[in-house]
């Protein structure tokens, strides 16, 4: 009896002695300090809107009555991913919006569900709030970003008229871990989510910023949350999803870096099997061609948007 005694405290002075240890190493990691407020923001660059789920973060620049074209970022990165591709599709007379999904950058991070219907609703209220003039609204997406531009056009197909589409993501397995294990992992791992961002490219170290630019989101809290959610409750019928926007009878341009190892190159190929495109291979670039590429890609683009 007393050696069962003696084990029933041992066991419970190990778990104790792990949970203070697992917790002090989240603390330690945890980088999400603060809350993202007005004040937090005053000094922000760009604009801010409130929407139904929050505020949203966006810049819309070009001529009031250029043709318009909305730049959807990717899964974690904001909105700065697009600098070099949205002033340049300004300097050729186009009226440019671009925006922070809900959770990334300096948008809210609202306490819901990060769904389809999330995501499809934040960018039909900002095309409706701005009063950007629907059936003439060009949509791109990269990565995650194509996903959102496709399930889109896939429900308000009389609002997008042409669809531009970098390295989308095809299918996305719902991880099998439990959540709660995902978000510490998110925390004591935050360090590795920021570095880990250099390689989308082919050759990180001509990116020497970019892990810099990254960071500042992640300090207010609800970021993690955000990336969990997505991953565990959007849907991930890629295939259904395409074979949706090809009904929907929209020209549309695919751009992939042919040396791209975050969505592999092959998924072009699954892709083109289903979907009718414009496409444009880009060589000796991995994920993010618009930025290693900028001098072919965002003339393609231009091109494109120019088309019939």
């Amino acid at each position: 009896m007393k050696i069962l005694k003696a084990s029933i405290i041992i066991i419970i002075f190990l778990v104790g002695a792990a949970t203070l240890i697992l917790y002090g190493f989240y603390k330690y990691n945890n980088k999400e300090k603060k809350i993202l407020t007005n004040t937090e923001r005053k000094n922000i660059a760009g604009s801010f809107i409130k929407l139904s789920q929050g505020v949203t973060h966006y810049e819309l620049k070009g001529p009031e009555n250029g043709e318009v074209i909305v730049l959807v970022h990717g899964f974690s990165v904001p909105y700065y991913i697009w600098d070099g591709t949205y002033e340049y599709l300004i300097s050729k007379g186009y009226k440019v919006l671009r925006y922070d999904t809900y959770g990334r950058g300096y948008s809210d991070r609202p306490e819901v569900t990060y769904n389809k219907e999330l995501y499809t609703n934040q960018l039909l209220e900002l095309i409706s709030q701005l009063k950007l003039q629907a059936g003439k609204v060009n949509l791109a997406g990269v990565s995650f970003g194509g996903k959102i531009v496709t399930d889109f056009t896939c429900q308000h197909p009389d609002i997008v008229n042409k669809v531009i589409l970098i390295d989308p993501v095809y299918e996305q397995q719902r991880p099998k871990a439990p959540k709660y294990l995902a978000m510490y992992n998110e925390a004591v791992n935050s360090d590795e989510r920021a570095a880990g961002q250099v390689t989308d490219f082919k050759y990180p170290k001509q990116h020497p910023g970019w892990k810099k630019l990254y960071l500042p989101q992640m300090q207010y809290k609800g970021f993690r949350n955000a990336l969990v959610s997505t991953l565990y409750d959007y849907e991930k019928q890629g295939r259904e999803s395409y074979v949706c926007l090809n009904g929907a009878n929209k020209q549309v341009l695919l751009i992939w870096g042919k040396d791209d190892k975050t969505v592999p190159f092959v998924y072009s190929d699954t892709i083109r099997s289903i979907l009718k495109v414009n496409f444009f291979p880009v060589t000796d670039a991995a994920h993010l061609p618009f930025l290693e590429k900028p001098d072919l890609v965002n003339p393609k683009i231009v091109s494109f948007l120019k088309q019939g």
